[in-house]
């Protein structure tokens, strides 16, 4: 990957709880990025608490943030959203615990004009959500399929 444009700072966030099977996907993704990318790109695993996403992508200039959504689609189907031409769904984060979701956190940091420049969610359709270690084998392949897919959009973005 090309480093020419210095002045980017990319960071990868991923949200989940490992004890809660599928919603362990984001952590899942962004350990699987540990060793693929230079060390200039942050990687960040997080609970999912909107407040404090909101301070983590405070200073990026490129977030790619990735998490576990239920919105009735199809078990590992992974939503690509693109969050400054598109609303989160606040429906995908139904399942979620966190007082402040990650849909409230980008539409509040929207009306704050407080987004990152760029700002991609990937959501991965999850299954399983019950207390327990492991994704389902679905959700682990689409695990495979998002960091193939980030680490183009990485490749096509640092090269211009």
């Amino acid at each position: 990957m090309s480093k020419e444009n210095n002045n980017q700072k990319i960071l990868l966030i991923g949200i989940g709880n490992k004890f809660s099977q599928d919603d362990a996907v984001g952590l899942v993704v962004a350990e699987k990025f540990r060793n693929q990318l230079p060390p200039e790109i942050k990687i960040i695993q997080a609970s999912g608490e909107g407040v404090a996403l909101m301070e983590l992508w405070q200073d990026a200039t490129t977030v790619y943030l990735f998490d576990a959504v239920m919105s009735g689609a199809e078990v590992g189907k992974i939503h690509r959203i693109d969050v400054q031409v598109q609303t989160v769904p606040a429906k995908f984060f139904n399942y979620s615990t966190h007082a402040f979701s990650v849909a409230e956190a980008v539409e509040l940091a929207r009306t704050l004009n407080q987004l990152p420049p760029k700002l991609i969610i990937y959501g991965v359709e999850g299954k399983n959500f019950a207390y327990g270690i492991g994704l389902s084998p679905e959700i682990e392949q689409a695990t495979e399929d998002v960091v193939q897919q980030v680490l183009v959009e990485l490749c096509n973005g640092l090269s211009h």
